[in-house]
């Protein structure tokens, strides 16, 4: 018996002997690496900021910066995961684990340390993967910063994009640069260029052409920039001024009939030379009216999405400061997919309480909510909203924002999303104005949505972070 037991003993004092010789040896690995990839992705973060001051013509150079922008948020992403699950692993696993080692248990060491093997094998593949992503960056950059020394800089504008975190227009480097030079190109004689930029619901469409339009080269490029509604495209004939070089922005939120787009083109012809018209839309079918190739604005990349509810959930506050809270920006970008205007709502009210329990409890009422709608209308509420429809919140069905018939109706009381989602406001068992967002940049767009109280819809929220108890429904 006991040969039995010291046979046990020594194997596995081996085992752990192995174990932390590993442990040192995998972590002293990855710190090299984390630490070339923090380098990195600052000498990169370094030439995104200085190309994004720049106006670049040459198209080549902008797929080139896509490619650079896109590795840059990937090494983010990366950087962020590791760090948390070294953290997780840290507080809770070697802790547990050396506890463990105990005679009795041989087979949980053996589970354990195989656990951890694992995580840190995939860990390790994808650290390595992304660090030679963004060394293959690094050792083409070269040629890519010789040419962007020769691009003009723009106007400096620190107070526009520094006060505020949440008070520039984030990404959209590559669109924003295209988009100028198709407005800035040297004008042939004939029919003036018309520029479709086609993307999803809320994407940003409207956000970038105000960010470029807001640009000292296109202001002294264009006298007019002229605004209209697709279905009023006989207005550009009640504004003619024959004198002005005039940019038309044309929203359409359906199609149009062709014989109505060649009077309207007709008639921005017949005006200045030089004139430009820009198509805003989700509808595919409208590129037809293009002279040139369209510009797609998508959803950000994930990566790149996540980063920017990092930075604005965490603002000036140093997110190392509050490693649980890391985690969970994981999770609220998830949830949110990829929208902008939640993003920012919620970012606002996160930004103001750095306590855990009170991002907890905002993760559950957003988990709650998605589930419901799920549940009832086999859909996430935003997809709800892009179509049209409204979605389910709490005890009421929210219409999307500024959708006929159920358009805001000024006599009602008004509400801010924000002070809703902490409860900081009990909200009346009618109908209300809900303000879900007010931009600060350009085009200056407020999203007001009309809420219509449901009792069908009640149930059980998620405990409020500050009281402890679950809130009491008045029937």
């Amino acid at each position: 018996m006991e040969l039995i037991v010291s046979a046990i003993t020594g194997d596995l004092t081996c085992r752990l002997i192995s174990f932390l010789m590993n442990k040192f040896s995998n972590h002293t690995c990855s710190d090299e690496k984390m630490k070339r990839l923090e380098q990195l992705l600052l000498r990169v973060h370094m030439v995104v900021e200085e190309a994004d001051g720049r106006y670049i013509t040459n198209y080549c150079m902008l797929a080139h910066l896509k490619t650079i922008v896109e590795a840059m948020y990937s090494g983010y992403h990366v950087l962020d995961s590791i760090k948390h699950m070294r953290n997780k692993e840290d507080a809770s696993e070697l802790v547990s684990g050396s506890s463990n080692l105990s005679l009795a248990n041989p087979l949980k060491l053996s589970r354990s340390n195989s656990v951890f093997a694992t995580r840190t094998k995939m860990f390790s593949k994808e650290l390595e993967r992304v660090l030679e992503n963004v060394e293959t960056v690094i050792g083409n950059i070269n040629e890519f910063i010789i040419l962007l020394a020769g691009c003009d800089r723009m106007p400096h504008k620190p107070y526009d994009t520094y006060l505020y975190k949440d008070n520039f227009m984030f990404g959209r480097h590559v669109e924003k640069q295209h988009l100028m030079n198709l407005l800035l190109q040297n004008n042939m004689p004939g029919p003036p260029d018309v520029i479709p930029i086609i993307g999803g619901h809320k994407v940003g469409k409207k956000t970038l052409v105000a960010h470029v339009c807001n640009d000292e080269r296109i202001q002294s490029h264009f006298s007019l920039i002229f605004h209209i509604n697709g279905a009023n495209l006989s207005r550009i004939s009640e504004n003619e001024n024959r004198s002005a070089r005039t940019l038309v922005i044309v929203e359409f939120d359906s199609d149009v009939d062709d014989n109505d787009w060649r009077a309207f083109y007709s008639s921005v012809t017949r005006l200045n030379r030089g004139n430009k018209v820009i198509i805003l839309t989700r509808i595919q079918k409208l590129e037809r009216f293009g002279t040139v190739q369209p510009i797609t604005v998508d959803r950000m990349m994930y990566e790149e999405y996540r980063y920017l509810f990092k930075t604005l959930a965490f603002g000036s506050v140093n997110p190392m400061d509050h490693p649980q809270l890391v985690p969970m920006v994981e999770e609220f970008a998830m949830l949110l997919g990829g929208r902008l205007i939640p993003i920012n709502i919620l970012a606002d009210v996160l930004r103001k309480n750095m306590n855990v329990h009170f991002w907890l409890f905002m993760v559950k009422q957003i988990q709650i909510t998605v589930k419901k709608n799920l549940s009832i209308n086999g859909t996430h509420p935003h997809d709800l909203f892009d179509r049209g429809h409204p979605a389910h919140f709490r005890d009421y069905l929210l219409y999307p924002a500024n959708t006929r018939p159920n358009a805001p109706n000024n006599d009602l009381p008004k509400l801010v999303f924000g002070d809703l989602l902490t409860g900081h406001i009990i909200p009346p068992k009618d109908n209300f104005n809900l303000v879900s967002w007010e931009s600060r940049i350009p085009p200056y767009t407020s999203f007001v949505h009309v809420a219509c109280f449901s009792p069908s819809l009640a149930q059980d929220e998620p405990e409020s972070c500050s009281s402890g108890r679950k809130r009491r429904r008045e029937n």
